[in-house]
């Protein structure tokens, strides 16, 4: 299953795993919760009304294979890959003039879905995975692998104890050979970047990241390329520096974008990063349906970061009048979670996420972090200040 594939076997594939969901006469009748896998094997726990929605978003991916295969068929099959505009004052050429077509083109045909089948050539060509794997030798993965195998460190010890937490039951994950490929692209990039290392969280981006791209070595350039070009510095080292900056700039976004919403949960005390930073360090995997997920990730591979933050602000705009009706902290996050876990049409949550946010440019976003990058960085240094004299206390 995860190992390479022609092309038609792909299409092959892609037809074959989206079957028409039917739950059983007598939980239509009686509108029971009922169970079943998702395309990418995950079981899903939901009610009619869910099972209907997700027949229609399989539908719809069906119809949006569609049509990039008929992009294909008609640009070529690397069509995507000719979306960048060159330096030059104007469109002069018809040449620039098909790019900035193409460019224009493909950032809608991403907003609405990339097909299972070709998310992992779109992935590893837009991304900049396959650039970055290019600058070293073919045999790196496996030099890199071989070269770590029996080593323990404080990260494989980790790794090894998140390994059978990481999607239980899932029927290959969940696995021996699924434990044993996971550890190895984490292991790998563990002592790739030392700095980073491992951090809780990365099993379940990694995990999703194999299942997609089939591969473990796609799956170890797709999150070298994630941590190391399309995300912020520092989200996963040590103090988790770049994750606190993005907590903060969220929590300003949210005044700004929504200020009764932030006003409201500020009145409650509730703290927005109760559930954004497991949103942000896992990237929505354990939050979002796999399929929604992995919509969000579309995006966030091609315009960058800066998509957590629409798909963060979104998921509290579409919860906006329920949220305004809460009295403590535990309603707004059942509300949270609930919302989160059954956003099983990807389309309703981008919908709101790039069309009621309002325009956020990655320069934007690059601004705030600078502005919030400080006051992290003294809150830090105070922790560790208070931690070191009370070491000192106790001898």
């Amino acid at each position: 299953m995860y190992g390479t594939q022609s092309k038609i076997d792909l299409a092959i594939e892609y037809q074959s795993q989206i079957p028409i969901l039917r739950p059983s006469i007598y939980s239509r009748r009686a509108n029971l919760t009922v169970k079943f896998q998702d395309i990418y094997g995950f079981t899903v726990e939901g009610n009619v009304d869910d099972v209907n929605v997700l027949n229609e978003v399989r539908e719809k991916v069906r119809q949006q294979g569609r049509v990039w295969w008929a992009m294909e068929a008609n640009k070529g099959a690397n069509w995507y890959l000719n979306t960048t505009i060159g330096e030059g004052s104007a469109l002069k050429s018809s040449l620039k003039f098909s790019t900035l077509v193409n460019a224009i083109t493909l950032k809608k045909l991403i907003r609405k879905g990339i097909p299972p089948s070709l998310r992992p050539k779109v992935w590893f060509s837009l991304s900049g995975a396959a650039k970055k794997k290019s600058t070293v030798p073919e045999s790196y993965y496996d030099d890199l692998t071989k070269a770590v195998e029996g080593k323990v460190t404080a990260a494989t010890r980790q790794i090894d104890h998140d390994l059978p937490r990481t999607f239980p039951g899932h029927p290959w994950l969940d696995t021996t050979e699924g434990h044993a490929a996971l550890r190895r692209v984490l292991v790998g990039y563990s002592f790739r970047d030392s700095d980073v290392g491992y951090c809780q969280g990365l099993n379940y981006v990694a995990a999703l990241l194999l299942l997609v791209m089939k591969t473990e070595e796609d799956a170890f350039w797709m999150m070298a390329v994630l941590l190391e070009n399309v995300l912020v510095n520092d989200c996963y080292t040590n103090n988790l520096s770049g994750c606190h900056v993005e907590q903060r700039v969220f929590k300003d976004l949210l005044v700004k974008k929504f200020p009764r919403i932030a006003a409201h949960l500020d009145a409650l005390e509730f703290d927005v990063s109760l559930v954004a930073t497991e949103w942000f360090l896992c990237l929505f995997s354990k939050s979002l349906p796999s399929e929604t997920t992995l919509r969000v990730w579309d995006v966030v591979f091609y315009e960058g970061a800066k998509v957590m933050f629409n798909v963060a602000l979104a998921i509290f705009k579409m919860k906006e009048d329920e949220l305004l009706l809460t009295h403590h902290v535990g309603e707004v996050i059942d509300i949270l979670q609930r919302t989160t876990h059954h956003l099983f049409d990807p389309d309703d949550l981008l919908t709101v996420a790039f069309d009621k946010i309002g325009s956020m440019t990655t320069n934007t976003i690059s601004k705030e972090r600078k502005k919030q990058e400080p006051e992290v960085m003294k809150e830090i240094d105070e922790r560790l200040r208070r931690l070191n004299s009370v070491q000192v206390e106790e001898k």
